[in-house]
């Protein structure tokens, strides 16, 4: 966030004042050593004499501000979000009764902040009165070289009048582009922490050949699939099985076995790196992300609610859908009654991120969601693992209605969750060690048992 705000803005005020002033400057000092030329071109060359000393000790103190402007953004950046983690993390801070650790923390960070800008501001300062001292310096040299010249009968005194004049004209855009120059650095050193955002790797765009889906049956079949997150071992090894239309498949399995890497894959935000999956018997790399993602519905253990009124939140599952269809899925989901003992209804407003409103509250607008969504593909992740029983009753039976007719893919721990799925997989270790149903594997007395 502070990259997009700080950093960004660090660059567009530069770019705003600075190119002009560097492009005024420059044309300022192409028009006044055309003029000195063509007064003088003994008197322009020992005026340019101070400019290798400028060079040289512009480049002495650039090498040091670059760098303290890069760390001066750098904590600039940590300060903004440690800040920004303590607003949101808040309750336990003071549940934790971390205070002092916060505020010590702050004030480091803070500090860091304060030693690299006050060295940056402090080595860039020294442009300017290095442009002055050598501004006396042209002048003192102009006046005495000139003085020799004119007794010397080379040059008249009112060419070297106008010299020192011109010789100040001179230096004064150098000035400026020095300034500017300090200005410039600050900005290329928000632009690299800029950039390397814009040059992180996008989502894979969609093959050549990918087409659109209107109808989607939900038929779900794994070949061998293999995938991993890094290049060193299988996040998921060698995974078959074949979920038939309206079928619902359970994941289970410890922490780590690969079940959320399996939603992953069947939703396209990563691609297998070897097997195939197959969706109504296409391969899912030749379907486009966004046809094949509007076929399909996420119910996520942390459910996200955005800023707004609790309408426009159900809606985002289908942006058209109209107020009726809006109730309708509310009923469905069993969120109309208690929406509707809000002082606004269904036009009620909650805070970002849901506050405002309790957890299960929460899960049952996710589930109208979508339900308003009307998918072939539903995705079911923890939905159900923090919430009280009375709440679980109501999202359980929500959650049959929205699973009826549709292929559901659940991860879950709860027994009452997944003991009606057509099909469990027990993943260990990424790989599938047990499949079948509730009662078959019970009989099995082997891991799921």
């Amino acid at each position: 966030m502070s990259r997009v705000t700080n950093d960004m803005e660090n660059v567009s005020n530069v770019l705003n004042s600075s190119v002009i002033q560097i492009f005024t400057s420059v044309l300022t000092l192409v028009g006044t050593i055309s003029v000195m030329l063509y007064l003088s071109p003994l008197l322009t060359l020992i005026t340019l004499l101070i400019v290798p000393t400028m060079v040289f000790g512009m480049k002495w103190i650039t090498k040091r501000t670059g760098r303290l402007f890069k760390e001066q953004q750098r904590n600039l950046g940590r300060l903004n979000g440690h800040i920004q983690e303590t607003m949101s993390g808040q309750r336990i801070v003071k549940t934790f009764s971390q205070e002092e650790k916060v505020i010590a923390e702050f004030k480091e960070k803070n500090a860091s902040l304060k030693t690299s800008a006050f060295w940056a501001q402090t080595f860039s300062g020294f442009i300017p009165k290095l442009m002055n001292v050598l501004n006396n310096l042209s002048f003192a040299i102009i006046a005495g070289v000139g003085g020799i010249l004119a007794l010397n009968g080379v040059v008249t005194i009112g060419v070297i009048v106008i010299f020192t004049e011109l010789s100040r004209q001179f230096t004064r855009p150098l000035n400026d582009l020095a300034n500017q120059f300090n200005s410039l650095l600050s900005a290329i050193a928000g632009a690299e922490r800029v950039f390397d955002i814009l040059d992180e790797e996008e989502e894979r765009s969609d093959e050549k050949n990918a087409i659109e889906v209107e109808n989607v049956y939900g038929e779900v079949e794994f070949c061998n699939v293999s995938f991993s997150y890094e290049k060193d071992g299988d996040t998921v090894n060698d995974v078959s099985f074949h979920a038939r239309p309206g079928e619902t498949v359970a994941f289970v399995g410890p922490t780590g076995a690969g079940k959320t890497t399996m939603i992953n894959l069947i939703s396209r935000f990563y691609d297998a790196n070897e097997g195939s999956i197959l969706i109504d018997g296409r391969e899912i790399q030749d379907i486009k992300r966004e046809s094949l993602r509007s076929h399909m519905a996420f119910v996520l253990q942390d459910s996200f609610l955005f800023q707004g009124t609790i309408r426009e939140n159900i809606r985002y599952g289908r942006l058209d859908a109209t107020d009726e269809e809006v109730v309708e899925a509310a009923k469905v989901a069993n969120a109309h009654s208690f929406i509707m003992k809000m002082p606004d209804g269904y036009d009620s407003l909650i805070d970002a991120d849901g506050g405002g409103i309790s957890q299960g509250q929460k899960q049952l607008l996710s589930i109208a969601r979508a339900v308003l969504a009307n998918p072939k593909i539903l995705i079911l992740d923890e939905a159900t693992s923090s919430i009280d029983t009375v709440t679980e009753i109501k999202i359980q039976e929500a959650l049959e209605r929205l699973m009826e007719g549709r292929t559901s893919f659940v991860i879950a721990h709860r027994l009452n969750t997944i003991q009606k799925a057509d099909q469990i997989l027990i993943l260990k270790e990424g790989e599938i060690i047990e499949r079948g149903t509730h009662e078959s594997l019970l009989e099995e007395k082997g891991f799921y048992a």
